[in-house]
């Protein structure tokens, strides 16, 4: 297989992107997938589930990854698909119409820049992206080269999700003036690895990309990039944002703050993580707020909600007339100085992940972005809270945001964070 260089592939861009294929109403769209660990596979299996797309290429810096994802694909399709060790070698695929990437996070943007200007649409796992200048390229990007692009925030594209939102707008509780996100997500100790060779298979340096060059661990690697700040964003941009963007879409698709604060820490162990295990941030919005919160240690639910196993991960919306529960499979209203239950609605299925690839689909076939139940725009602003948040936590202060001059009011040092230093050639 021939290696595409940087060069070759933007030089071959724009020519790839008028030159991609015109999907027919009837034409299965051929769908290619990026990153096939634990949510990668996800999505070869939902995509695998829907009739309007066909798995064809299978993307992975990890051989071990490619091998599982390849077997899976022959065994539920009886058909194989392109392997690719190299991303830019699959975007320039002219049977690919369509990418769907589960990289970590630090990929997401370049994965997504990349797979547009090659004139492919794009699911994107959140968060959209690693940093909030990420977020305005993607944006940028998808906009000007006309590519489809849908974030999986798949509470978007999930029933009893949509009812509750609507139940919001009509009043059901009245005027909002608090939405709170709960991640209360059991999460472990890591304990500590040492640094070793890198496994057989695996291309360390495409792993790691537009992150700094650090020598290979068992941490670093798999899912517990999520704790390190080059490759992940702690448990708020990890589950978290999915509720931080329940909190938007709840409050009326808020923007940027005011101001933010954040604090906590990673208390009790003592391991290789870097993001925090305990976290509170609250969103200033001038007639309400966003208070978001993380526990990843033993924790009780948040007072009102039954004690019950397992974790509390959801949302609360508190108004005028009374608050409201939107969880996983169900939400709940209360009204009154009585808090008397007078509407609750369960759901069938907890995850709306296939129903929300489908809504994809429709739009790469209607070539309107406002088909898209979870457009770029959306996901990046949710993501973009939970960015500040871990700024603030990072620098250790209550910030002030300045919309018009995208930066902190007075804070070149929380400025810093809005982006990072790029590792060459992975830059955005």
């Amino acid at each position: 297989m021939s290696i595409i260089t940087r060069r070759s592939f933007f030089q071959g861009a724009a020519l790839a992107a008028s030159a991609a294929r015109v999907v027919g109403a009837n034409d299965r769209i051929q769908i290619g997938i990026v990153g096939l660990g634990g949510r990668g596979n996800a999505h070869l299996r939902n995509f695998i589930k829907i009739p309007e797309s066909q798995v064809v290429a299978l993307c992975d810096v990890n051989q071990a990854a490619r091998e599982r994802a390849q077997a899976r694909l022959m065994n539920e399709t009886s058909a194989k698909g392109k392997e690719y060790a190299d991303m830019r070698d699959m975007f320039a695929d002219k049977s690919v119409d369509a990418v769907s990437t589960a990289t970590p996070n630090h990929w997401h943007a370049l994965t997504t820049i990349w797979a547009c200007e090659a004139g492919k649409d794009v699911y994107v796992e959140k968060p959209a992206s690693h940093n909030i200048y990420e977020g305005w390229r993607m944006v940028e990007v998808a906009r000007r080269t006309k590519r489809m692009v849908q974030v999986g925030s798949q509470s978007r594209s999930t029933p009893h999700k949509i009812r509750a939102m609507q139940l919001l707008r009509d009043g059901a509780i009245g005027k909002v003036y608090m939405a709170k996100g709960l991640c209360f997500k059991r999460r472990k100790s890591i304990g500590r690895t040492p640094a070793e060779p890198v496994p057989a298979g695996l291309d360390w340096d495409k792993f790691l990309g537009p992150a700094p060059m650090r020598p290979y661990t068992k941490n670093r690697f798999a899912y517990n990039w999520h704790w390190f700040w080059d490759t992940g964003n702690g448990d708020i941009g990890n589950q978290g944002v999915h509720e931080m963007d329940l909190c938007r879409w709840g409050v009326g698709e808020a923007g940027m703050p005011r101001s933010v604060v954040s604090k906590g820490g990673k208390y009790v162990y003592d391991d290789d993580q870097e993001t925090p295990n305990t976290q509170l941030a609250t969103f200033d919005y001038g007639d309400m707020e966003i208070v978001f919160e993380v526990r990843g240690l033993l924790t009780g639910p948040e007072a009102g909600l039954p004690v019950r196993p397992g974790n509390t991960v959801g949302n609360i919306y508190y108004g005028s007339d009374g608050w409201m529960w939107v969880g996983g499979g169900e939400f709940v209203v209360y009204k009154g100085e009585s808090n008397e239950k007078v509407m609750e609605e369960k759901s069938a299925s907890e995850d709306g992940s296939v129903l929300h690839m489908k809504s994809f689909l429709d739009a790469c076939r209607s070539r309107n972005h406002k088909d898209l139940t979870a457009d770029i725009e959306v996901g990046v602003m949710s993501a973009a809270l939970c960015h500040l948040a871990n700024v603030s936590y990072r620098v250790g202060r209550t910030l002030r945001w300045n919309e018009a001059a995208r930066k902190f009011v007075n804070d070149p040092e929380a400025d810093k964070l809005i982006s990072r230093e790029y590792r060459k050639p992975f830059v955005v």
